[in-house]
Order: C-alpha cells, then structure tokens, then sequence
C-alpha cells in the first residue's frame, strides 16, 4: 500500500504554470499592464490598431494557453505562427528592446491572481522572462541601418 501511494505520488503532473499563477486572471492582468505600456510608447503604438481589447485578447489567451492553460487561442485561431503574423511590423533591435521593456516590468509587478498579492515564484518569473526574450528576439526582421 505504501509503495502504489509513492508510485501513485511520484507519477502525478507537476502543476502548469497557468495553475501556479491562478489562471486566466492573471495573464489578464499582466496583458493589462504591458499594453497600459505600449499605448503611450511612440515607437511600439503605431504598429497596434486603434483599439487594443482584441490585442489584449489575444495576447493573453496566447500566454494562457503557451503555460499550460485551455487550447482557446488556437480553438480560435489556428497555429500561433509567430513569426508569420508579426512579419507586416518592422521589428528590429529598438523594437524589440521596447516590448521587452514594457513586458519585464509588467512581470516584476506580476502578483499571484489568487487575492494574496504575494509575488511571482522567482522560478515562474524567471522561465517567463526568458520565454518572452527569446520570442522577442527571434521576431526581429530589420536589421540596423
């Protein structure tokens, strides 16, 4: 009995990270916050329409899902195809440099959406930053003059 509980144990799911965080609510907030950002960037705004909520949307449901969360993005709108969807944009160094800007800060004030406050898990902060810096990075299709 003891050891089908070890073995029952050791083969469970570590959580996602969509559950860590407390789920949809929380790429919400974080989407909220970069795009309060992007809308007084003079460099990024130009390449986001009038109104962000479908942006907003779409990011957040992206990240939801990328983390573990429900298939919506793709239920509604295929493969992701980063790269393919962002190719009208010139994305070059300053670019990207930007957006990374506006996301890392919207992460370092990233709180656990479960009604605590408490903060990120350095971990999750960690893999995320690196995840958004590796997508920026590759999105880049200009290069300096």
């Amino acid at each position: 009995m003891i050891l089908r509980g070890s073995l029952r144990e050791a083969t469970k799911a570590p959580p996602t990270v969509y559950k860590t965080v407390g789920g949809q609510r929380f790429f919400d907030d974080l989407v909220d916050r970069f795009y309060d950002a992007v809308e007084g960037d003079p460099l990024l705004r130009p390449m986001y329409p009038r109104d962000l909520r479908r942006s907003r949307e779409r990011l957040a449901g992206f990240l939801a899902q990328y983390w573990g969360g429900p298939p919506r993005y793709s239920e509604e709108r295929g493969h992701p195809r980063l790269r393919m969807r962002h190719m009208p944009f010139a994305i070059g160094p300053a670019e990207r440099d930007a957006w990374m800007a506006h996301m890392a800060a919207s992460l370092d004030v990233a709180t656990l959406a479960d009604g605590t406050g408490r903060p990120l898990p350095a971990e999750v902060r960690a893999a995320m930053f690196d995840h958004f810096d590796n997508a920026a990075t590759h999105l880049i299709n200009q290069t300096g003059a």
